[in-house]
């Protein structure tokens, strides 16, 4: 997965709570094969006038202009920020691919469903917690002043503005270094693939019944 270490982006503001896994990535498209298809049916409630399904043609919709995300401002926006208990509903990981194949790099939220926050670091997004008047003030920043974008240092865990913004926001170090070095569980096994291969061969001249 892709790594996170420094990265400056524009900021979407989506102020609700209890945005759910559902409005990020509605049931329909989870039958759909594979991790890719699912940036351009992101918010697909919400994004479009039209109901989506899977087989339609989305470029034929029509887009809700009343979505954050359609306004000419926000349309190449990278970072998002949204109320408190982002993420919550079912577990479906397809919310985050959906988010990671749209472009964004991190979410900013107050708080975060503890499922989506782990497929979040799983998958190379970051999900950054901050004190609620803070996202409030970020949101109202994005608001006032078109291409406002924030520059997130992860080894630091600073996220600054150019308007006077710089707060912190924590993270557990082992999710912060997968970020920075992009490894989703498989990566992180491969790295002590070695071990893993000496102890196999060892395994079997020890025990090679198991092997039969």
């Amino acid at each position: 997965m892709k790594a996170f270490t420094t990265f400056n982006g524009i900021v979407a503001p989506l102020m609700r709570d209890h945005i759910d896994t559902d409005a990020i990535m509605p049931k329909q498209y989870l039958k759909m094969i594979g991790k890719t298809g699912y940036g351009e049916v992101l918010f697909d409630d919400w994004r479009y006038l039209q109901a989506g399904a899977v087989g339609v043609n989305h470029q034929s919709r029509e887009i809700n202009p009343e979505f954050v995300l359609n306004a000419p401002q926000y349309q190449h926006a990278q970072i998002l920020v949204c109320g408190e208990n982002f993420g919550c509903g079912s577990s479906r990981e397809h919310a985050v691919w959906g988010l990671v194949e749209y472009g964004i790099r991190c979410v900013i939220a107050s708080s975060f469903a503890e499922i989506f926050f782990n497929n979040a670091i799983q998958n190379g997004l970051l999900p950054a917690i901050l004190p609620r008047d803070v996202t409030l003030k970020i949101a109202n920043q994005a608001t006032m002043h078109a291409g406002y974008s924030l520059q997130i240092d992860l080894q630091q865990c600073t996220i600054v503005d150019s308007y006077g913004l710089s707060t912190n926001f924590s993270i557990h170090e082992n999710a912060k270094n997968r970020l920075i070095k992009g490894l989703d569980d498989i990566d992180e096994i491969l790295l002590h693939k070695e071990k893993i291969v000496a102890f196999e061969k060892q395994r079997k001249l020890e025990a090679p019944w198991l092997y039969d």
